[in-house]
């Protein structure tokens, strides 16, 4: 059954219950595992760590009964690696008997420059309210905390406030329960000879888990939401990895079951306290409803799955192709912009010209295997958007695609086109050698989202060695400043750059950066 809804004064939505129901039977049963803190640090300057920050053990874990806190003393946790999940941990009190309440303060997080940092100093645009902080009063001691929101961090701060001058705090047993929809000792990872590439793809399988929770999530720490964007590279990764094909179908029916009444998909969707829209729509992300559906039936072939968001697919195609002009050029609208990259530093034309060339072919594929009787339709469609790429966008003096009306050259665009094989693989090839000789090193991009798709390209084009180092330019530098998982944004330039005015909101755990597994085990192994 399927009727509307409205979330604000300009969009509806549908919802199809159906769907739903089916995206409520593939929901996972998280795995949880109890993890123990290995030890107590200190936060200290380190010029190799991100942001010249690093930490110090000053002792085990085990020795932390041994530590008794009063007014202002602090100590912080390290749990090893990257951590999602409940945190707990027992609470005494010793000395004279407990004559005013514990006053404790908690900071959470997955690196130790969060932790130089002060939240009140915190003024960019996010709401400071993904600050993972908490601020307890307890009573009653001894007691076990158990702190009710689950939490993404490495280290944990404790700092206590106050208690009074006539006893003291004593914690132990630190625990955090960790979740995730998968257990990464189930995976089997390949041997790879080079250690740097070898750590790089375990991290990225670090990131990939601590995202896969309920849904497909975003990032842990913050939005902890089904991106399209990022579900569709988790879902490659995943192919590659866990093979979970159920937190797939689930993801895919709970976008297929709230369109807008216009059947566009929208960018992202929020699954708590109920399945809820958002009402943000992209143009290339509604698109990859497409990709994200072949994808799954390239590695899955369900029929089951193809018959039911078959339609939907279609509505993506359909939508899109209103935009594309007689001649064969896509027009871009401020209502629907396309994503490509954080970045708006360069023009976006020719990029989303490839992505709806790159998707129609993926629809295509999909057409073909449901007998669609349009698919002539589609195909002259095709056609005629691959023309215009090749006659107007392509400069064959250069050997580039420029973009948008001041013929603009930029990588996006030489990516996006290899992706979408618009030339023959000898020039798909020329285009990508120009592009690294011209438009390398890389700069104005600072998302592993927009440096997959440059690394991906290279691959495409035939360039192993090219991608391999940027590879390791990339997520081996993030690695070498001290990631346990990767990050939400990163610019190799200016490594503690953060779109949100403080890296205290910077999520350092962010699906859209985990990659690497598939790359390596796409082309490398």
């Amino acid at each position: 059954m399927a009727f509307t809804f409205q979330i604000n004064n300009d969009v509806q939505f549908e919802h199809r219950q159906d769907f739903l129901d089916k995206a409520a039977n593939y929901r996972p049963k998280l795995q949880q595992t109890k993890v123990a803190a290995k030890s107590l640090v200190t936060l200290e300057q380190d010029s190799d760590g991100l942001e010249g920050w690093g930490v110090k053990q000053v002792a085990t874990a085990d020795e932390l009964p041994s530590h008794e806190l009063k007014r202002g003393d602090q100590l912080i946790l390290d749990f090893g690696n990257h951590q999602v999940g409940q945190f707990s941990m027992k609470i005494d009190a010793v000395g004279s008997p407990m004559d005013a309440p514990l006053f404790l303060k908690l900071k959470f997080a997955e690196m130790p420059a969060e932790l130089a940092h002060k939240s009140e100093d915190y003024d960019g645009w996010l709401s400071k309210s993904w600050i993972q902080e908490e601020s307890i009063h307890l009573d009653t001691l001894p007691t076990t905390l158990t702190l009710p929101r689950r939490y993404s961090f490495r280290y944990v701060e404790i700092t206590v406030v106050d208690t009074s001058p006539k006893w003291r705090a004593v914690f132990s047993n630190p625990t955090v329960n960790a979740v995730s929809a998968v257990d990464i000792a189930t995976v089997s990872q390949p041997k790879l000879a080079d250690e740097q590439l070898q750590h790089i793809y375990e991290v990225g399988l670090k990131t990939l888990a601590d995202c896969m929770q309920d849904v497909f999530e975003d990032g842990p720490k913050r939005d902890r939401r089904l991106w399209i964007g990022d579900l569709r590279l988790q879902a490659l990764a995943n192919y590659a990895t866990f093979k979970d094909t159920d937190l797939v179908k689930r993801c895919l029916y709970l976008f297929g079951a709230m369109p807008a009444t216009d059947g566009r998909i929208p960018a992202n969707v929020f699954t708590k306290p109920t399945e809820v829209p958002d009402d943000t729509f992209l143009f290339d992300y509604s698109l990859f409803f497409i990709s994200i559906l072949a994808d799954y039936e390239a590695f899955n072939s369900d029929k089951a799955v193809l018959d039911d968001l078959y339609d939907v697919a279609k509505k993506q195609i359909d939508v899109g192709l209103k935009q594309v002009d007689e001649d064969g050029k896509l027009i871009l609208t401020e209502d629907e912009p396309v994503f490509i990259d954080w970045s708006n530093e360069f023009n976006k034309d020719t990029a989303g010209q490839a992505i709806m060339i790159y998707t129609l072919k993926q629809f295509i594929a999909l057409a073909q295997q449901v007998n669609d009787p349009d698919l002539p339709t589609y195909t002259a469609m095709l056609d005629k958007l691959v023309r215009y790429a090749k006659t107007q966008l392509f400069d064959q003096q250069r050997g580039l695609f420029v973009s948008g009306e001041q013929c603009e050259i930029n990588v996006a665009s030489q990516v996006w086109m290899t992706l979408a094989h618009v030339l023959d693989d000898d020039q798909t090839k020329a285009l990508m050698q120009t592009t690294v000789a011209q438009l390398f090193p890389i700069t104005g991009i600072a998302t592993p989202y927009m440096y997959h798709h440059v690394t991906e390209a290279l691959f495409e084009a035939g360039l192993k060695s090219e991608a391999v180092q940027l590879m390791k330019d990339y997520w081996g530098k993030m690695v070498a400043l001290g990631a346990d998982t990767y990050w939400e944004a990163f610019d190799p330039s200016q490594p503690d750059y953060s779109p949100y005015g403080s890296p205290i909101l910077n999520s350092y755990c962010h699906a859209w950066s985990c990659t690497p597994v598939y790359l390596i085990n796409k082309y490398l192994v």
